[in-house]
């Protein structure tokens, strides 16, 4: 039997009873996306999948992104990206310093992601305590506590988000080794705009789709008042009553959402505590034509 647990805490929640490497039902699909619409981020603990099975379970739920880097990915299954800070032979088995930074995955594409699905494999301890947790923040309450007057001028306003901003940051920030961007992958991911305020596709309530990773001005507006509003938003969405921190375990799966969440991966991890995480990027080609009903 699938059982939802909620954390006691302003989001998240444990699913038990559920081998992900088994083919599920239409009851166990529509209770995992009720789950993750409506708690946001989930966790499937002690699962034991092979990067096909991780693929399978996560297509269930969208198409699958092949991350435009064009690096990392399991051989056999491009789909699957591996995040890691492991070396063999001198070279990187993953990708070290992925997502070290807030932002919402795939809001910088013409598609938007609906999910992520992240398979813990190797996850560094230090005392006896998980390192590389991932945080996230709630973009249902952040929006619900916004200003009156910020919510008018945000309401109908499409901001312009852009790949470049992130992967900048995290050259010039992180002292990543990662390299420019090429123009080829450039023009794969142009800038794009998106709604500020979206209606969740699963709950049918108001979220705020901003992060301070990718969005880089409200269209339409003077800039100055632009950043001045950005600037306030992204402050006020990573207040700490919004938030909440994932500890990882070794076989854990969490899938969360990409339209009502912020994420972000904390590295607070040295290069001999090896991490290995595989991870699918699910599009939201699928969860709007979900028909969400409202559970007690």
């Amino acid at each position: 039997m699938v059982n939802v647990v909620p954390n006691d805490d302003i989001m998240g929640a444990r699913v038990e009873g559920l081998d992900l490497s088994k083919p599920m039902d239409r009851e166990v699909y529509e209770t995992i996306m009720h789950a993750v619409g409506t708690h946001g981020v989930v966790c499937f603990p002690d699962q034991h999948l092979e990067a096909g099975e991780l693929k399978a379970f996560a297509q269930n739920f969208g198409g699958l992104e092949v991350n435009v880097a064009n690096s990392f990915m399991d051989d056999e299954h491009p789909e699957v990206m591996i995040l890691s800070n492991i070396k063999e032979d001198g070279k990187p088995i993953g990708l070290a310093d992925a997502g070290q930074d807030w932002h919402t995955d795939m809001s910088y594409s013409k598609d938007i992601a609906f999910a992520n699905v992240l398979y813990g494999i190797k996850i560094p301890r230090r005392n006896g305590v998980p390192l590389g947790c991932t945080e996230f923040a709630n973009m249902h309450k952040a929006y619900e506590d916004l200003p009156d007057d910020i919510k008018q001028k945000i309401e109908d306003r499409t901001a312009t988000h852009d790949f470049n901003k992130f992967w900048e940051k995290m050259r010039r920030e992180k002292g990543s080794t990662r390299p420019p961007l090429t123009p080829e992958q450039r023009a794969k991911k142009p800038p794009v705009s998106h709604p500020m305020v979206m209606t969740h596709p699963i709950t049918g309530k108001k979220v705020l789709y901003a992060n301070p990773g990718y969005t880089v001005k409200i269209d339409g507006m003077d800039p100055e008042e632009s950043d001045e509003i950005l600037k306030f938003l992204f402050e006020h969405q990573l207040q700490d009553k919004y938030r909440y921190k994932h500890l990882w375990s070794e076989n854990d799966v969490i899938m969360w959402d990409n339209i009502g969440t912020l994420h972000n991966a904390v590295a607070d991890y040295g290069p001999d505590e090896p991490r290995l995480i595989k991870r699918c990027q699910v599009m939201a080609d699928k969860v709007f034509d979900f028909e969400f009903k409202a559970t007690a």
